[in-house]
């Protein structure tokens, strides 16, 4: 083996395929990059600016707009390396004719998601119940969106089966009602505990007054008499106002000589 011909046929590679390659690469990541930056710029602007956008679209959209970006300079990078680009298309197509019949389900999240845009059922930042979970929105991309629940934990959600199932929102309406029911012995004066927490309700900073609390006997269950509460709160201190008033009203109870009932059984003895 000619081993002076071979070094000068490597000499020869590097000094043009190869520096082309490593130019191609060094374009790649600074463009990568730049691409990044542009859209971190575009999103700081566009939702901490004087003009409002909409936090869901603009995401959706830069998100897009990367991807789009990052698949030109590839292609274009390509056509640098002297590599037929038009062979590639035709690879391409015949390439995605396969994955459209392998990522049917891919298709239907895509779908999903153009519709969850269009349609607006939730937003970013958004409190919902979905699919089996509850959480807050922090994304909604076009195939899936990402849900952070209470205890920190993060789902992603199919948006094809997010699209055609039953979303509940809770945070799209200012107010929300938090209902309560409250058991009490038969011998104890179901007045005086009406009065007890309807005082404790109107005496709540963050309970409205309009609607007015609502506190009446619902129910004479098997072991108690069982008194409804509702009172009206905005969405953002419903868990606040739910727990002082389980709290409070247990307390006032005890002080007042309440008794909640735990289920009895009465048994009667019957001797021939």
């Amino acid at each position: 083996m000619d081993w002076e011909k071979l070094w000068q046929t490597v000499l020869g590679w590097l000094k043009t395929d190869g520096v082309k390659i490593v130019i191609a690469l060094l374009i790649l990541l600074v463009s990568f990059r730049v691409i990044t930056l542009i859209a971190r710029r575009i999103e700081k602007r566009a939702l901490n600016g004087k003009r409002h956008f909409d936090k869901t679209l603009t995401k959706t959209l830069l998100y897009l707009f990367k991807i789009v970006l990052k698949i030109l300079v590839v292609v274009c990078l390509i056509g640098y390396l002297g590599i037929d680009t038009s062979g590639l298309t035709a690879l391409i197509a015949s390439l995605g004719v396969c994955v459209g019949l392998a990522v049917n389900g891919a298709l239907s999240n895509l779908a999903g998601g153009v519709l969850l845009i269009i349609t607006r059922p939730f937003k970013v930042d958004d409190y919902i119940e979905a699919c089996g979970y509850s959480g807050t929105v922090e994304d909604i991309r076009i195939t899936q969106t990402r849900l952070r629940t209470p205890d920190n934990k993060v789902v992603y959600v199919p948006n094809g089966s997010l699209s055609t199932s039953t979303i509940v929102n809770y945070s799209e309406k200012d107010l929300r009602r938090v209902d309560f029911t409250f058991s009490i012995a038969y011998s104890n004066d179901f007045e005086k505990a009406k009065s007890i927490i309807l005082d404790i309700a109107k005496a709540h900073e963050l309970v409205l007054t309009d609607p007015e609390p609502f506190v009446r006997v619902s129910e004479h269950g098997a072991s108690s008499i069982n008194i409804v509460a509702r009172v009206w709160v905005k969405s953002a201190d419903y868990w606040t106002v739910n727990f002082d008033m389980l709290e409070s009203i247990k307390k006032a109870f005890d002080e007042q000589g309440i008794e909640i009932p735990y289920n009895q059984l009465d048994v009667h003895l019957k001797k021939d």
